[in-house]
């Protein structure tokens, strides 16, 4: 037996330089390597061949390369170019159906290979949960892998808390509760003795009517009517904001960042049975979510929130360490960019006076989406309506002089100002109702390739300050007009297509030539374009509402025309893509780089590196099925 295992030793560790072998068992990684035999291809040689009948072995790639290409001799394009490397596997998906491969495969170099049979290759799914895992959610496993791998390098915390972890897990005690009827008095008496800054008034049935805070303890002190003998229900915070007990530490941090609030409720069958606090939830951490949200809505100056914004990138780097995922991060950074801009549009009317005419101000693209990275520009706008009597010009003039102040102070607080004037001190940014919508009906009916730029900015719209009734009445409208004219869906495809992930026929990756990002990725342009057009167009076609780009995905999947496996794997790859964003800014911010978007691959670990051409690869592949749609191909 120990004989044996010598001379399985240098398989099996051949094996673990990768995933999901890394993380397979002992016995299940012995009994791999026991059944696995070495072939050797030389270069040109054809590996699987789609005429020889259902697949019967899996390949494991020890060194070389090989590459897919059709069998009637075409270049490959689409979802189907691909290249694979050392530690990958193929064909997983023909194993696992007992299907022909669609692809011949061919060694792109002299190649070796394990080669495993498909009697045993059944047989090892049986036994190892991790390699069934692997095949069968292929992208997933190797994403939540190289998470894995990056969490450990970003050395959390112990005392810190996963932004997975389910409320009932968090409460330090039980929660200290005041009835409506109980005296001011009585109740801080409480608060005292009991060492807590809130209370929770509940009815008789133990459900949360109020909350009182020592904030409002102090805004009562310097009321000239103070008394501590007045009821609580007077002067409670009514309807306090509540989650289940199954709920994550991240809903409460972004219900908190919303809200403005440090304190949530936890009710199980409508009854309170503990709170969470923003200490709770950041005990050790210099900048907390909610104290920095906060500070930001009550910033007396552009110099306090720039600092803020700056605070900001410590916050993001302490919630990677806590396994926020990429979409919860989006979201929070978009969440503390809303209240800086809602500040920022509230000095400048208190510096300059408010207008006439009332006004809605919009974010469009990533802001619109919600999916800022700590990388971002200006990109809004204005939907105001005139006041009673005054002229649609004479409202615009006043609103442009207000805008261009909001536009200056925004670029002030690290909000750069937008290259292409996407702002709303832009004479055609600042629109009634009627106004967009003629604007967007000439994008849609003329299709000029500026018109379809444009629609991949604007369309993505969301409300950051004022009224959103308008703004939802128009994104109804946008969606009925677009449904009525179906040849602006193909024309936005046709330039959706124009976008290729940056995948290679002779190399891992396509990376940009000259100039000082010479042989680097661009990850925003060629990485997460193609998915956020591509989800797009699906939410235009099916009538999804949604403008965030994971949103659209799974809602244009809701009517079952889509698998969801596939739109997860889609959501998988666009999530990573955008995680080596947001640890490029990091790592740019450490170094005191300005921040970009370009990526030099040769910087990534062997596993990343496997990661981020799968992620392109789904790209294609998203791509291919919004082109098949219309009936286009991407070339």
């Amino acid at each position: 037996m120990e004989t044996e295992r010598g001379i399985l030793a240098p398989t099996i560790e051949a094996l673990r330089r990768h995933a999901p072998f890394d993380r397979m068992a002992p016995p299940h990684l012995e009994f791999l390597a026991k059944h696995l035999r070495l072939a050797f291809y030389p270069k040109g040689e054809l590996l699987i061949d789609p005429s020889r009948g259902p697949a019967r072995t899996l390949y494991i790639i020890k060194q070389g390369r090989v590459r897919g290409e059709f069998s009637d001799g075409r270049s490959p394009s689409g979802d189907e170019l691909w290249e694979l490397d050392p530690g990958e596997c193929f064909p997983i998906g023909a194993m696992l159906a007992r299907r022909a491969v669609v692809m011949k495969h061919r060694a792109v170099e002299d190649t070796f290979c394990y080669e495993l049979d498909r009697g045993d290759f059944e047989r090892l799914l049986a036994l190892s949960p991790v390699f069934q895992e692997f095949c069968s959610r292929r992208l997933a496993a190797l994403y939540s892998e190289a998470l894995r791998g990056m969490y450990a390098d970003l050395a959390t915390r112990e005392s810190e808390v996963s932004f997975n972890a389910a409320l009932g897990t968090l409460m330090p005690r039980a929660p200290v509760t005041a009835r409506p009827q109980d005296a001011l008095r009585d109740v801080v008496a409480r608060m005292h003795g009991e060492r807590v800054g809130s209370i929770i008034v509940v009815d008789g049935e133990e459900a949360p009517v109020g909350i009182f805070t020592l904030h409002d303890l102090l805004a009562r002190v310097a009321a000239k009517d103070f008394s501590l003998d007045v009821p609580i229900r007077s002067i409670m915070t009514q309807h306090p904001l509540t989650l289940p007990l199954h709920a994550t530490a991240y809903e409460a941090m972004l219900l908190m960042t919303q809200h403005g609030v440090g304190h949530v409720g936890v009710v199980e069958n409508e009854r309170l049975v503990g709170v969470i606090s923003e200490r709770n939830l950041f005990a050790l951490q210099r900048v907390g979510l909610v104290h920095l949200t906060r500070a930001m809505t009550q910033a007396p100056d552009t110099e306090t929130i720039t600092k803020l914004r700056r605070d900001m990138h410590e916050l993001v780097e302490n919630m990677l360490a806590q396994g926020a995922s990429v979409a919860q991060l989006m979201q929070i950074i978009a969440a503390l960019n809303d209240h800086a801009t809602r500040r920022v549009i509230a000095l400048m009317i208190a510096e300059h006076g408010a207008p006439r005419a009332t006004f809605t101000w919009l974010s469009f693209g990533s802001e619109g989406r919600q999916e800022q990275t700590l990388k971002t520009d200006q990109d809004n706008g204005m939907l105001f309506v005139p006041a009673p009597g005054q002229s649609v010009d004479d409202a615009r003039a006043e609103l442009l002089v207000l805008a261009k102040h909001i536009n200056v102070a925004l670029d002030a607080c690290g909000f750069p100002l937008c290259k292409g004037n996407v702002m709303a001190s832009n004479p055609q940014c600042c629109l009634t109702f009627d106004e967009w919508r003629q604007r967007f009906a000439t994008w849609m009916e003329h299709g000029t390739p500026e018109h379809l730029l444009n629609a991949s900015i604007y369309f993505d719209f969301r409300v950051i300050e004022g009224d959103p009734a308008p703004v939802e009445a128009l994104r109804h409208w946008v969606h009925q007009r677009v449904a009525q004219v179906p040849r602006f869906l193909r024309q936005m495809t046709e330039n959706a297509m124009a976008i290729s992930p940056p995948l290679g026929l002779l190399r891992d990756f396509d990376v940009e030539s000259g100039g000082k990002h010479d042989k680097s990725l661009n990850l925003k342009l060629r990485g997460a374009t193609p998915f956020v057009d591509s989800a797009r167009i699906l939410a235009f076609a099916r009538g999804v509402a949604e403008t965030n780009t994971l949103a659209r995905l799974r809602g244009a999947a809701r009517d079952g025309s889509i698998a969801a496996s596939e739109v997860e794997g889609w959501c998988d790859a666009y999530a990573f893509i955008q995680l080596m964003r947001m640890r490029r800014h990091q790592a740019q911010t450490r170094a005191g780089l300005p921040l970009d978007n370009f990526l030099d691959p040769t910087t990534l670990n062997d596993l990343d590196r496997r990661v981020l051409k799968e992620a392109f690869r789904q790209a294609r592949k998203l791509q291919s099925f919004v082109a098949m749609e219309y009936q286009l191909w991407p070339g």
